[in-house]
């Protein structure tokens, strides 16, 4: 996962030392000298994530980040607050001013590039559900009353697993001024039914004789749970187990012996953007009734794609990674209407839409693009992963055979794929479109069931348009 990091540091060899760590990761390194220099870097670059060391002259880090995060522009970068200090009341007191965590020098690089990936996926993704609303804003205006999850949170509900009786108790009683009710659960099952009734977060102590760590990937793997925070308490030396919970999906974790402010502070955080995040969700889902969906399929429409791809482009021109396109196509779907009916059609449509929506990431778009064609939107995705990700969805349509209930039998089904990559800041989503239709085109002329990338030789189809 590439992303743009702002590292801010006033001693050069530090700076120095975190860029060569991070671009051997890949990622894309800005610097910073000062405070002052950083808000204005930040403004002006919107970076993915910002490494900021908190011991400065002048504008110290913690002032920093407050700036950052009071600004409606730089307020949604996440901020890891760097230091040679180690107490918990510079931890907590970071952590009060907005950071999203807080590393000790020297830095692990197996913590920090685990928190890296950690913290711009939850950016990713937050700003996929903003796109989308203010997509779906254009056709409604449903967006709320602007209501700050800050303000009047209501007392909320945790679930925990932790093996120690005496730890549990100890972290229930701490949570008593934020949280309504811990459930405490002690097996998979028991969690699993816990999260029946939506939890604003989901506490795993690590210990115990059951790998915990696998928890993780279930709830991320759960419809019930994909997006309920997940909090690791871990021993100080369980540096690696914590970086792979935060690999599989865990959003923030805290050290033993837990200091009670540190964790009602991250407790807070993570609460204050579940609620954020089931808002956007909430107004969203509002106005996918203002003829947003398509009837039968469920998926996004034509009318929503191409408001969406067209600010997926607004977003690349402002400075965002490329993306990739791919358009897809029923081989053959008349002769399955004139074989099967067209109510054996509509059943055919609606599980290829089923299974190209299971097999993509969370913050990609799938829409019926119209009759049997579709489309799917995938941001900052190369053509590898692209091409990968095509396959995996021919695959899902092909095998495995559809049952056709109005028939009393199966059909088997396969689709066509054409890719085409968004990489230039110039580019248009008609072009993007066309040119995706084209390899589409040249996959239907070699034989169908297959996925080929657009290529200069290929020529866009002229009567493809938004």
């Amino acid at each position: 996962m590439s992303a743009r990091i702002l590292v801010v540091d006033d001693v050069m060899v530090n700076v120095r030392l975190l860029e060569a760590k991070l671009a051997s990761e890949y990622f894309h390194v800005l610097t910073a000298s000062s405070g002052e220099t950083a808000l204005d870097v930040a403004r002006a670059e919107r970076p993915d994530l910002v490494l900021l060391d908190v011991m400065m002259p002048g504008m110290d880090g913690f002032e920093v980040c407050r700036r950052l995060k009071t600004n409606p522009a730089t307020a949604e970068i996440p901020v890891v607050m760097v230091t040679a200090l180690s107490d918990v009341a510079d931890r907590v007191k970071g952590l009060e001013a907005g950071a999203d965590d807080f590393l000790t020098k020297p830095v692990d690089d197996v913590a920090l590039f685990a928190r890296v990936r950690s913290l711009v996926r939850l950016k990713r993704m937050m700003e996929e559900w903003r796109l989308r609303e203010e997509v779906s804003g254009r056709f409604e205006n449903v967006l709320g009353n602007g209501h700050d999850p800050d303000e009047d949170m209501p007392p909320a509900r945790v679930v925990l697993w932790e093996h120690s009786d005496t730890a549990a108790q100890r972290i229930t009683e701490m949570l008593r001024p934020v949280v309504e009710a811990t459930v405490r659960v002690k097996s998979p099952e028991e969690l699993v039914r816990s999260l029946i009734r939506p939890a604003d977060l989901v506490i795993l102590g690590l210990g115990g004789p059951f790998d915990v760590l696998r928890l993780v990937g279930q709830l991320r793997s759960a419809e019930a749970s994909r997006f309920t925070p997940v909090l690791l308490v871990a021993a100080e030396e369980e540096t690696t187990r914590l970086a792979k919970g935060l690999d599989l999906g865990a959003n923030d974790y805290i050290v033993r012996p837990i200091d009670r402010n540190e964790l009602l502070a991250r407790v807070q955080t993570q609460m204050r953007r579940k609620r954020l995040q089931d808002r956007l969700k909430e107004n969203y889902q509002k106005s996918l009734a203002l003829a947003l969906t398509d009837g039968l399929t469920g998926l996004y429409n034509r009318r929503y794609f191409t408001a969406h791809l067209e600010g997926l482009m607004t977003r690349i021109a402002d400075g965002a990674q490329g993306a990739a396109v791919l358009m897809l196509d029923v081989d053959f779907f008349k002769k399955i209407n004139d074989t099967y009916g067209h109510a054996a059609g509509d059943t055919v449509l609606r599980e290829v839409a089923h299974r190209l929506a299971r097999n993509v990431r969370s913050f990609d778009l799938v829409a019926r693009y119209g009759g049997e064609e579709f489309v799917v939107v995938m941001p900052e995705t190369t053509l590898p992963i692209a091409a990968m990700v095509a396959e995996r969805l021919r695959n899902a349509v092909a095998d495995k055979p559809i049952t056709l209930p109005e028939r009393g039998s199966e059909i088997s089904v396969t689709i066509s794929i054409g890719i085409a990559i968004v990489e230039e800041r110039g580019d248009s989503a008609t072009a993007s479109l066309s040119r995706a239709d084209a390899a589409l085109y040249e996959a239907k002329a070699n034989g169908r069931n297959c996925a080929i990338h657009w290529q200069p030789t290929m020529r866009p189809l002229a009567k493809v348009g938004l």
